[in-house]
């Protein structure tokens, strides 16, 4: 088994690490931390919950350790808010025993600290793009310094419409660069991203499938849409769900879904993008310190949110594409620790989680519902051959 001694780190990266009790390398990290110690671009396919923010984050901090202090050198750039501050804090702790600074960069919030540190010259901003656009509109920033980028969740980038943002901020950063880019799915648009952005670089593919751990349980309830509530508090009543994430679909199925288990004595907390930044932050506060049992929660805490004793994730509406499932059952079953992920399927979204299935590879356990027993059996296996997981080489 590799060790992080033997990906080239310095003394002061190998302290943190055993500081935070990471004792081995994700396979992402052992692929990525040596080209990436090298100068080489990086183009990664992975997941978040594989280990992506050391991976390119140990790189950037040695990299930047015997260079000049007092300018902004590495630019990191993510689709949400929860994914900058998430990545912000990881490298804060991997970064301890150095004197290098980092920002966050993000909506929601005032400008106040944001422009100080951009005028101290932090040497590692993590942004959202839409912030440091109307931070360059300002005058606020100025990028010529930047010799290390990154993009992470570029997909999600694309899924968001902050592709435009993306490329006119390329536009502002020196040509001569190195770049990581992160993503789970290359589709088109990304594609020629790629190729514009990355000179030659190494590529690191982890597939899809490889990203359901062992420790993660996965089970389906068929259930008629109007009685989905009713079936997520009686299960409640099992206080083996202690802490968990309701994904619903929409902000408002969001709002509703939480008045109801409030009025149960259930503790919610909400999470969506009508949220304010100190609304969305304390909500997620809350879940990690057990103030709340369940937080309901739109696709923006898909991604980038690192709840350590998470236990189950609850998809209250099946997700519209298997990458979306992926990542919402990524909150849970982090760091080898056990999770669970229970899907609620109404007969109107079975096509969708056949595609899920698909993409997965296998059939997903069917449980009886405990509202409706009579009625929980399995729907008629599908015609579909699914792919096959075996490579040949």
């Amino acid at each position: 088994m590799t060790t992080f001694d033997e990906l080239g780190l310095q003394p002061t990266l190998l302290r943190a690490l055993r500081d935070l009790k990471f004792t081995a390398p994700t396979p992402i990290q052992a692929l990525s931390i040596p080209p990436a110690l090298q100068g080489r671009d990086i183009l990664a396919s992975a997941q978040t919950g594989s280990g992506k923010s050391a991976a390119f984050g140990l790189p950037i901090i040695q990299l930047l350790l015997d260079r000049p202090r007092g300018k902004t050198q590495a630019l990191i750039l993510a689709p949400t808010r929860e994914l900058a501050e998430q990545i912000c804090v990881h490298l804060g702790a991997l970064s301890k025993h150095t004197d290098l600074r980092i920002a966050a960069v993000y909506g929601g919030v005032g400008f106040g600290k944001q422009i100080d540190a951009f005028k101290r010259g932090t040497e590692i901003i993590v942004a959202t793009p839409g912030r440091l656009m109307d931070h360059m509109r300002s005058g606020n920033v100025r990028l010529n310094n930047v010799s290390m980028l990154v993009l992470d969740e570029a997909d999600r980038m694309l899924d968001m419409g902050f592709l435009p943002a993306v490329r006119r901020l390329l536009e502002s950063l020196p040509k001569i660069r190195q770049t990581f880019f992160f993503s789970a799915t290359l589709p088109p648009a990304i594609s020629v991203l790629v190729r514009d952005m990355l000179d030659n670089p190494v590529k690191v593919e982890l597939a899809i499938e490889n990203r359901a751990v062992d420790t993660l349980t996965q089970r389906i309830y068929s259930v008629p849409q109007e009685s989905k509530t009713q079936l997520l508090v009686e299960l409640l009543k099992d206080n083996d769900i202690y802490s968990a994430i309701a994904f619903t679909r929409t902000k408002s199925r969001a709002n509703r879904l939480a008045a109801v288990l409030q009025k149960n004595n259930v503790p919610t907390d909400l999470i969506h993008g009508d949220r304010s930044q100190s609304q969305r932050t304390r909500a997620l506060d809350n879940l990690k310190r057990g103030k709340c049992r369940i937080l309901v929660a739109t696709d923006i805490a898909a991604r980038g949110i690192d709840i350590a004793e998470l236990g189950h994730v609850i998809n209250y509406d099946v997700p519209l594409a298997a990458e979306d499932y992926i990542h919402r059952i990524g909150r849970t079953a982090r760091a080898q620790a056990k999770g669970e992920a229970i899907t609620f399927v109404a007969s109107e979204e079975e096509s969708l989680i056949r595609g899920i299935e698909f993409a997965l590879g296998h059939r997903l356990e069917r449980t009886i519902n405990p509202l409706f027993p009579e009625a929980s059996i399995a729907p008629p296996k599908p015609k579909v051959i699914y792919r096959s997981r075996t490579r040949r080489r």
